[in-house]
């Protein structure tokens, strides 16, 4: 391998990127859409419930407990007059949630009696119905902790949960999701401009020209690979400034250990684009398999939305094929808790193997001649 071969290829991959504004545009453009979107519009907390309240004896002490879900940020709350109306509401979808405070609420509460309220909650979607089960249940321990601090008497409880929240004490899901976007958009970025650059020279007919050159196999991957190397990076810092200074997640571990992980995942998911290129000699048939390949796998696969303990076993066994699940872990560590060698270290000799190897594959897969 000679340096002025190397070079003169660079700078030629440079000036077809100058002179075709899409590869910018899927670099900076893609990324800073994909985060506005994602950032600001999926959550896994639930906010503004609508609850249908249906009270058979209205008090002073019904009130209060309900007054407690007004004061919620959680809750919208919508007085029912019985509960054939407010299940018609649940059933109609005007409520996710029936809350009845029978008629004997405030006699059982005053004899230290246990005073029951039955909640109802709409259970098509388990994870938001476990949510407002946890929010109602929450409410009423405050609103018991309050009455009984009102009165003077100790709340009599026969367990006390001291909670302590590490990592992301605000429980806010974009702190959580935001750090695993940037994985998903390193790994569409990466994939996506590699997979195209060999079979644009094949739709462009420069190939036949490259090939007749005294460059090597290596010489010409490598003066692909890194100038998309370089916008990818430049992706990632401004998906990072973004994360931290857009939409304030917490950054706790060490850049340093940030930028050389996101080296090495980008140049795992450049390997997978150029591997796919060389494969395919179509742009559209390349961008359509970058896209089935990379970005469904890892939007899934990755622990980015899903849990990957609660997949099953042999869909466990597959997610350490992908390589976004182990930037992923390094994301949300090195954001939320601090750069913990353990994670990085297990997480950063994954990606190396996947490297190696999607890079080991795109040259043995690349020959210099036509058939």
């Amino acid at each position: 391998m000679r340096g002025m071969r190397l070079a003169a290829l660079i700078r030629k991959e440079a000036y077809e990127i100058v002179r075709d504004p899409s590869s910018i545009a899927i670099a900076f453009l893609l990324p800073l859409v994909l985060l506005l979107i994602f950032g600001y519009g999926v959550s896994l907390d639930a906010y503004h419930i609508t609850v249908a309240e249906v009270v058979d004896h209205p008090t002073h002490l019904t009130a209060s407990f309900l007054g407690e879900l007004d004061r919620s940020r959680w809750f919208r709350p919508r007085l029912y007059p019985d509960m054939s109306s407010a299940k018609q509401a649940l059933m109609e979808g005007d409520a996710s949630a029936i809350l009845w405070l029978r008629s004997d609420f405030t006699r059982r509460a005053y004899r230290r009696d246990n005073a029951p309220i039955q909640l109802t909650v709409n259970g098509v979607d388990a994870n938001r119905a476990r949510t407002i089960e946890n929010y109602v249940q929450g409410a009423w321990q405050v609103w018991q902790q309050q009455e009984a601090a009102r009165e003077g008497k100790p709340l009599a409880l026969p367990v006390v949960v001291d909670t302590r929240i590490w990592f992301n004490p605000a429980l806010r899901s974009r702190d959580y999701l935001v750090p695993g976007l940037i994985a998903i958009n390193m790994i569409l970025i990466g994939a996506l401009l590699t997979a195209l650059v060999i079979a644009r020279e094949w739709e462009r007919g420069t190939m036949e020209g490259i090939m007749v050159t005294p460059v090597t196999r290596a010489e010409i991957l490598l003066g692909k690979l890194a100038p998309y190397f370089v916008m990818g990076m430049g992706s990632m810092a401004l998906s990072t400034l973004m994360a931290v200074f857009l939409f304030n997640v917490p950054f706790r571990g060490s850049l340093l250990v940030l930028t050389g992980s996101s080296a090495l995942f980008l140049l795992t998911a450049l390997g997978m684009g150029l591997l796919i290129s060389v494969a395919a000699r179509s742009q559209f048939v390349a961008a359509m398999v970058a896209i089935v390949t990379t970005f469904l796998p890892a939007f899934i696969l990755s622990g980015f939305l899903f849990d990957i303990q609660s997949m099953p076993r042999i869909v466990q066994i597959l997610t350490h094929i992908i390589a976004a699940r182990y930037f992923v872990d390094i994301l949300q560590t090195t954001f939320l808790a601090g750069t913990v060698p353990s994670v990085i270290i297990r997480s950063c000799l994954g990606m190396g193997v996947l490297c190696l190897v999607f890079l080991g594959l795109a040259l043995a897969r690349f020959h210099k001649r036509l058939d």
